[in-house]
């Protein structure tokens, strides 16, 4: 058995790769919820979405996101009645948050509902939401007009990452449980993967959910990372806006010390061979491959590579 921790398009590429070299139905993946909110009177989960669009083929994989041959007829005709709409729900992608909310609505956990979307994906692989309950990345950023905090999805797409990060907190995050069967995969896994995701928005908020790091720590040995960092910049997403204001070098040394307490190894692209002396003086064990998936043949041995890294 796998657990794989994951958030991001990143995360959703590696675990493609993943499913073509290990049986599907021996893994599961643990999904970061921090970035779930509600738009349209919509519940949306997008990591959650990637994720399952992605096992399914069924993904744009230009975009990264979203579904394959997706439209956007509904979401620009609601900017007729000057609605928001700079976060761009598609036409397709409608069912899916049309459902969840019904589901939600009607009392049904995130978990059973996850389970749901994912079966009628066809999708063979168990996928569990981090925690039931609402756990919120709240990013406060300085722009130019003064400090704010913003929901994850405001500062990341609407204002396109571009205020300068402060803080990030879990809002939640204290008083939440790991949905049922987390903890269990963790426990029972013969390996235990973070996938490469952003480790403060993705990774960090399934972290800050009592009882999930205390897993990993207690696991170290049989836990692998994958750094989402190469040459010094992260492949997709605003990981360097959100590491080096809260600290953590952008490079796969700082991705390392980051995740050092509860990581035995990780494994760092060919492009950072010279940090590998580094990471290994923190503790992680370096596996130094190619980590740029640039297609599904690259993500399967990123895959195997990483596997074979315990």
């Amino acid at each position: 058995m796998l657990t794989a921790l994951a958030g991001g398009v990143g995360a959703a590429r590696f675990l493609r790769g993943l499913v073509d070299v290990v049986d599907p139905d021996t893994v599961t993946v643990v999904v970061n919820t921090g970035d779930d909110d509600e738009f349209h009177g919509l519940w949306v989960c997008p990591d959650l979405d990637s994720v399952t669009y992605t096992l399914a083929d069924a993904h744009d994989r230009e975009r990264g996101w979203g579904l394959a041959g997706e439209t956007f007829v509904t979401v620009d005709a609601l900017g007729r009645f000057g609605d928001d709409t700079w976060f761009r729900l598609g036409d397709r992608d409608l069912a899916t948050h049309l459902h969840r909310t019904e589901r939600r609505r009607a009392g049904v956990p995130l978990h059973r509902i996850t389970a749901d979307i994912a079966s009628a994906w066809g999708v063979r692989s168990r996928l569990l939401p981090m925690t039931d309950d609402r756990v919120a990345t709240r990013i406060t950023a300085r722009g130019p007009d003064g400090t704010t905090e913003y929901a994850m999805q405001e500062w990341f797409v609407r204002e396109r990452a571009e205020p300068v990060v402060e803080a990030v907190a879990f809002a939640g995050a204290a008083d939440a449980r790991p949905a049922p069967g987390v903890l269990e995969a963790l426990h029972d896994a013969e390996t235990i993967v973070l996938c490469p995701s952003n480790p403060v928005i993705s990774i960090g908020p399934i972290l800050a959910v009592p009882g999930i790091r205390e897993v990993l720590v207690e696991r170290r040995d049989r836990v692998v990372g994958v750094s989402p960092i190469v040459g010094g910049r992260p492949v997709k997403g605003p990981a360097d806006r959100l590491m080096g204001p809260l600290g953590i070098d952008v490079s796969s040394v700082g991705v390392a010390r980051a995740y050092r307490d509860f990581c035995s190894a990780l494994v760092i692209d060919v492009r950072d061979a010279a940090d590998a002396d580094a990471v290994a003086a923190l503790g992680v064990r370096p596996v130094v491959t190619d980590t740029l998936m640039r297609d599904a043949r690259i993500a399967a041995a990123l895959a195997r590579e990483t596997l074979a890294a315990v």
